[in-house]
């Protein structure tokens, strides 16, 4: 996250104006000091990088006196930004693809979430959730493909769906020598939005904004990450890994307030690599593996799905048994799952001397599982 800049040297007059109306600015870095000049037009917001020592941070160019007066402030019109009923997916996702040179780390996925929904996005570490909500962002640029957040094109109109979503990082960078009221108040001069619901969150959450960030806890500091998500009353919110540094109780009572929101309409993209947290609180869900949605269900159809997880020990060769779909051995046991042809499998494994046998029900971990075990053997 950027700090604020603020150690800024106008140049002296006439120096640093331009003929297409820019300006000249000389920049300290508060981290190491180092001055330099950029250039931008009175008004606007530049993000800006130390060249020294690589800080990124934002600076704002004022209007004068004389501008501010004979400028008058912008409006949003009908037509800048889709109003919250003008679309019926609040996000929509078409053929995505994102490399890192020669690895593909997100496959030609293809998705939607629905106006008012949790929508689970679950994957292990490396899967591609933080890539695909980094792109759907803006922070990374998508090799083919397209998608829509809030009915906005993510190529070109990424300042509108800035404004209408909130985000929680997977990594939260903070900027450690501000208080957590002077970080919250950055992010809403950032979005040029107000704090809303930042008494409500602070009921909740019971943060201590006037310490300096650098004084927090990481669990104070995730807490931080969430408000600053949900402060000024977003239409979606993209979470990435949220509940991470969170201890027990802090994590049912964040979902406790994750159920609240959606009963206020708001949509919530979950991503995790948890599925009983998934499972918790979320509608849907996504099961995303080396790049690739290899699942997309509803939670309770998810649950639904019937069949059974069997281990068995047979005193002839292992190998006997590797006509059986997903066999796999283990400890000395041969496992396998099946949802149906329990008849077929237990005519087949009769053949054999059985030492030992379990049976056990489906579990969604079980599915879930066997998304990942399909694909390895592939």
């Amino acid at each position: 996250m950027c700090p604020y800049i603020q150690q800024v040297t106008y140049l002296k007059k006439g120096e640093g104006n331009m003929t297409d109306g820019s300006r000249k600015k000389s920049v300290k870095c508060p981290q190491c000091n180092h001055q330099f000049q950029i250039t931008g037009k009175p008004g606007e917001k530049k993000i800006v990088t130390c060249d020294h020592c690589g800080l990124k941070g934002y600076i704002r160019f004022e209007k004068t006196i004389t501008e501010q007066k004979t400028q008058s402030k912008p409006r949003i019109t009908q037509s800048s930004t889709p109003s919250s009923h003008s679309y019926t997916d609040a996000i929509q996702v078409n053929h995505l693809s994102k490399k890192y040179k020669d690895v593909i780390a997100v496959d030609n996925i293809s998705f939607t979430v629905k106006k008012g929904e949790i929508f689970g996005f679950l994957g292990p570490n490396g899967a591609g959730k933080t890539t695909t909500i980094r792109t759907l962002l803006g922070f990374l640029k998508p090799n083919a493909g397209t998608a829509l957040v809030g009915g906005l094109k993510i190529n070109d109109q990424l300042v509108d769906i800035r404004k209408k979503v909130g985000y929680i990082p997977g990594e939260l960078a903070l900027y450690e020598h501000l208080t957590g009221k002077q970080c919250l108040k950055y992010f809403s001069d950032i979005r040029n939005t107000d704090l809303s619901l930042l008494n409500e969150l602070q009921t909740i959450f019971e943060l201590p904004l006037d310490r300096k960030i650098k004084t927090y806890s990481r669990g104070m500091k995730q807490k931080l990450g969430i408000v600053q998500a949900f402060m000024d009353d977003p239409e979606i919110v993209i979470m990435d890994e949220p509940t991470s540094g969170l201890d027990p109780l802090l994590q049912q009572k964040f979902y406790r307030f994750l159920q609240n929101e959606k009963k206020k309409g708001r949509t919530m993209f979950f991503s995790s690599h948890i599925l009983s947290e998934v499972e918790k609180i979320c509608d849907r869900v996504a099961i995303i593996r080396k790049g690739n949605i290899v699942a997309l269900e509803r939670i309770e159809d998810l649950k639904k799905k019937k069949g059974k997880k069997i281990r068995l020990k047979i005193k002839e060769s292992h190998e006997k048994l590797t006509s059986i779909p997903n066999a796999k051995q283990l400890d000395g046991w041969i496992e396998f799952v099946t949802e149906d042809h329990i008849d077929e499998i237990i005519k087949k494994i009769a053949k054999y001397t059985i030492v030992d046998l379990e049976i056990q029900e489906f579990s969604l971990e079980d599915i879930f599982m066997r998304y990942y075990d399909e694909g390895e053997d592939n």
